[in-house]
């Protein structure tokens, strides 16, 4: 029987395709014991118990980035954490570690090194956090979701995807969705989303207001789910073709109606539109250190997308850009094909074989 730690989190990024993989190994084999390393204070505090698997806490240490209190403590309070890690590995007899970044994942990387275990770094973005550039200098397998990724020895595998995502067909689904959104089947979609949270600029774009360019999306013969995020403002106009929602939580039956997207381009959106090859226009989110640019930029260089920043995306360029992109039906089938040879649903079986690899060789030696 082998037992698995998993660690990682903070975000939905980093708990995602951590559970991707963790659902993986229990499905393969249900006598494996599969753990999750994590902090109190990130997402996996709640959606890892609630995905049935036990949670084990380490202190959330970051690393200092700049002389300040939390810079002093730093020197005391991490080989503590590794301390915690190296407790979890010793009493739940751990066989291999998996790092997905995170504030787990660092002290997960150094205690497993200490410990002789072997371990194994997935990045999800293509600007690698801190965490995963240190333990790749000594992991036994480093994997990246995306082409280009600044990893030492790592290889492209993908991300691990929510099965709802590896298993979707668009076209068998088309009519179901189009029913759940209130849309005509018939009739090409154009959807729009800025994550959980919704984007204003986007939001602005597409919605209501001088400017707003919904209705050229409809005069153009299309139609256009609206996904405006929880917080948004934005009243329905209540016009037929327009699908507005605060929130979807079947994010499945909207790619399913997809024709073409607009959204931001964090690691999951992209790798999931790319896997399922929607032509896209990506606007990347400008705040943080430019990762989502740099998500985009494969799916970009392919021919899959479209790229407009932030601060250039209005009903303006939305109408310049995006409306002649409609009616361009040759172009958009050029791209759906390009983003099926940038994207993959067999990240999550890819990071498996990784660790089944690292174990191999862990006990050769």
């Amino acid at each position: 029987m082998t037992t698995y730690l998993l660690a990682g989190g903070g975000t939905a990024g980093h708990v995602n395709p951590l559970l991707a993989v963790a659902d993986a190994l229990r499905a393969r084999d249900p006598e494996a014991v599969v753990l999750v390393l994590g902090t109190r204070e990130g997402l996996e505090a709640r959606l890892v118990p609630e995905r049935g698997y036990e949670l084990l806490f380490v202190d959330k240490v970051p690393f200092p980035r700049r002389p300040d209190k939390a810079a002093a403590a730093f020197p005391a309070r991490f080989p503590r954490a590794i301390a915690q890690v190296r407790a979890h590995i010793s009493e739940r007899h751990v066989d291999v570690v998996v790092g997905f970044g995170g504030y787990a994942s660092a002290p997960a990387y150094v205690a497993a090194r200490r410990e002789r275990l072997p371990f194994v770094v997935h990045e999800a973005n293509a600007r690698p956090g801190l965490a995963n550039v240190l333990g790749a200098r000594r992991a036994a397998g480093v994997g990246v979701a995306f082409e280009g990724t600044p990893l030492k020895r790592s290889r492209v595998v993908g991300m691990p995807l929510r099965r709802e995502i590896v298993t979707l067909d668009r076209d068998a689904l088309r009519a179901e969705a189009a029913a759940h959104f209130g849309l005509d089947p018939a009739k090409p979609v154009l959807l729009v989303f800025g994550g959980s949270l919704g984007a204003q600029r986007l939001n602005a774009a597409f919605g209501e207001g001088h400017g707003a360019a919904w209705r050229d999306v409809l005069d153009a013969g299309w139609q256009l789910l609206h996904i405006t995020g929880e917080r948004s403002e934005l009243v329905d106009p209540g016009v037929a073709g327009y699908a507005l929602r605060r929130y979807v939580d079947r994010m499945d039956l909207a790619f399913a109606l997809a024709d073409l997207i607009v959204s931001r381009s964090g690691a999951a959106t992209v790798s999931e539109i790319s896997a399922l090859g929607i032509p896209t226009v990506y606007v990347p989110y400008a705040v943080g250190n430019g990762e989502q640019a740099l998500n985009a930029s494969s799916a970009v260089r392919a021919g899959a997308a479209l790229l407009i920043s932030d601060a250039d995306f209005t009903g303006d360029r939305v109408r310049s850009e995006v409306v002649p992109l409609l009616a361009d039906d040759a172009r958009r089938t050029v791209m759906a094909a390009a983003a099926a040879s940038v994207g993959t649903r067999t990240g999550t079986e890819n990071v498996v074989a990784m660790i089944d690899d690292a174990l191999r060789a862990s006990r050769r030696g």
